[in-house]
């Protein structure tokens, strides 16, 4: 993939948001979620992530091919310089660098929102998500066992996390 621009979200980016994030769902590697979101669902989650809590999306020819954001890690005060994240990469462009450009994007966004810190739960057999996030400096905290369920069996989850 060439010529990626990373950019802040805007409302237009939704649709593509919606497909890519149900891909991740649909492919069983990214999230507990099991049902597919719609838009109302993302329009809600949009409005959440303003200000601090960026959204960001990776443009290529006028298309969106991916997305990652900064969520609220927890609500305590304490914790106000802790984001967790997400990144989705469309199916079809996914191992193409996009998901290392939403990140590096992702972590400076965070450090100009005074964060310090970053954190991630992934699933230890997401390999694509593994390299990236070792690559980009990211260390395994450790693994929750059990920790959802997903089509009926259970899950483990690995935290990780970053010091900016």
């Amino acid at each position: 993939m060439h010529n990626i621009n990373i950019r802040k979200a805007i409302s237009a980016d939704l649709p593509f948001i919606l497909t890519i994030y149900n891909q991740g769902i649909e492919d069983r590697i990214a999230t507990l979620e099991q049902d597919l979101k719609e838009m109302s669902d993302i329009e809600i989650w949009f409005q959440e992530h303003q200000g601090r809590y960026s959204v960001l999306v990776a443009e290529s020819k006028g298309e969106i091919v991916g997305w990652a954001s900064l969520n609220p890690y927890s609500h305590r005060c304490a914790y106000q310089g802790v984001a967790d994240l997400s990144v989705y990469v469309d199916r079809a462009c996914r191992g193409k660098g996009i998901g290392g450009l939403l990140l590096q994007a992702l972590e400076k966004t965070a450090k100009e929102n005074n964060f310090y810190k970053i954190v991630l739960f992934t699933f230890p057999f997401n390999e694509l998500g593994q390299n990236l996030y070792n690559k980009m400096g990211y260390r395994q905290v450790g693994i929750f066992k059990n920790q959802g369920i997903l089509d009926g069996r259970f899950i483990d989850v690995m935290a990780m996390e970053k010091l900016l």
